[in-house]
């Protein structure tokens, strides 16, 4: 097998060269002809986070929309796959134990989180006072502890959400996790309803660790970004009903969106490998799985040893990672470690086989591995010039996509928007020269 690895003049150095130098950097330059480009990515990003804040200000203080995974982190176009929404209420918050409580405002209604009993990172919400007001599918989702005390059960709370009636043009889907899918005409959204979780000796803790990456900047923020809890326990416990996970999905933005262009694009290779080469059919191994090997490998590793002539080399350590994690059914949360991200993934023992002698193929394979990716092979064998033409047509409609997402999302109508028409005529002129 030839060395995937970096060579060092003496263990511990910093590398000279990587193996795989030209194969990696024209990798690198497909993917950006691809969109996933750094400024394609930048333009998604700040496209979503402009459609939170005008839904947000729409609510007028009553919930906070937030965008997340891929969607979030500009890695997929307009329709390319389901876009995630995190709601969450403004009229309560989770405490973890030990926080005063005494300076949360009168009008919210407070919950304090009891982690005994319960897995690493999920918790049952304890009522501790009622707000000036208390919603509706709050109240119906207490129950008895059996204790007297004011339980709040996720079940209940998705059920409810489940359960409202829906305007034209939407579909509601069955549960799925702690979220409610929705087709709303030809989009699918998934909606995580979800409530402020305020954990400071937690994040505490993740700040503290010795790291190469990200910047103490970076991580002050995603400490000021706070948690949530989402309404999810963990599969097959006897509390499963009453438990709640908790997730950092606006700190694992900013995270994500402070890798570099490189860490990015190992990502999105190894998200491709579990999607078109593992095909996991049970959620066995997810996108959030790959995230959490991308973060460990950037945490744990010198930031310019990242570019682009590097790709391969840190494909072959997340390939690596991966089958790890697979073999041994461990890989921590990156925020926080104690939590298991495959203790409840249902892997057979001959599925896990089958998977390990993929990923041990991939890697003896060098750079050829990547034609096993049918959308890194098609734009390989396609010809320069008709691809390029092609991706900057498909990347100009998706841009106009998003600025009539956030035309509609301020309330303009389609119909009488100057703005939006001129969209729509020159979509028109796009989709013309592809038929």
């Amino acid at each position: 097998m030839a060395d995937q690895g970096i060579s060092r003049d003496e263990p511990g150095e910093v590398p000279k060269q990587f193996q795989n130098e030209q194969a990696s950097a024209e990798t690198s330059t497909v993917m950006n002809v691809l969109g996933y480009g750094p400024h394609i990515r930048q333009a998604r990003i700040e496209a979503y986070k402009a459609w939170a804040r005008h839904s947000t200000a729409k609510a007028r203080g009553i919930v906070t929309y937030i965008t997340t995974g891929s969607k979030a982190e500009g890695l997929t176009s307009y329709l390319e796959s389901d876009t995630d929404h995190l709601i969450v209420p403004e009229s309560v918050i989770c405490l973890e134990d030990g926080v005063d409580s005494s300076s949360v405002p009168v009008e919210k209604t407070i919950f304090r989180s009891c982690s005994r009993i319960s897995y690493s990172g999920h918790y049952r919400l304890l009522l501790e006072r009622c707000g000036t007001h208390i919603s509706d599918v709050v109240y119906n989702a207490l129950c008895d502890d059996g204790f007297g005390r004011g339980l709040l059960s996720s079940d209940l709370y998705v059920t409810q959400w489940l359960n409202l009636k829906q305007g034209e043009g939407t579909v509601q889907h069955e549960r799925a996790g702690p979220s409610t899918p929705r087709t709303i005409r030809v989009l699918d959204v998934d909606y995580v309803h979800a409530l402020h979780f305020y954990c400071p000796s937690i994040l505490t803790r993740w700040a503290a660790r010795h790291r190469y990456w990200p910047s103490p900047d970076v991580v002050r923020e995603v400490v000021s970004l706070g948690a949530f809890v989402s309404p999810v326990g963990v599969k097959g416990s006897d509390y499963e009903h009453v438990e709640w996970r908790m997730c950092f999905n606006t700190g694992e933005n900013v995270l994500i969106n402070n890798l570099n262009d490189t860490q990015v694009k190992l990502y999105v290779l190894l998200k491709m490998v579990k999607k078109d080469i593992l095909k996991p059919q049970k959620k066995e191994v997810t996108s959030f799985t790959v995230k959490n090997i991308v973060l460990w490998i950037a945490i744990n590793n010198p930031h310019s040893l990242f570019h682009e002539r590097s790709l391969f080399h840190w494909l072959h350590e997340g390939l690596y990672a991966l089958r790890v994690a697979i073999d041994t059914k461990e890989l921590p949360y990156f925020l926080i470690p104690g939590r298991n991200l495959m203790a409840a993934c249902a892997l057979d023992h001959v599925q896990k086989r089958s998977w390990i002698a993929t990923i041990d193929e991939m890697m003896t394979e060098g750079p050829r591995m990547i034609l096993r990716l049918p959308k890194i092979r098609q734009a390989i064998i396609a010809h320069p010039e008709p691809l390029r033409w092609f991706s900057g047509r498909k990347i100009e409609n998706e841009m106009l996509e998003l600025i009539c997402m956030n035309r509609l999302a301020l309330g303009m109508d389609e119909d009488t928007d100057v703005i939006i028409q001129a969209i729509n005529s020159r979509q028109k002129e796009i989709l013309g020269r592809f038929g």
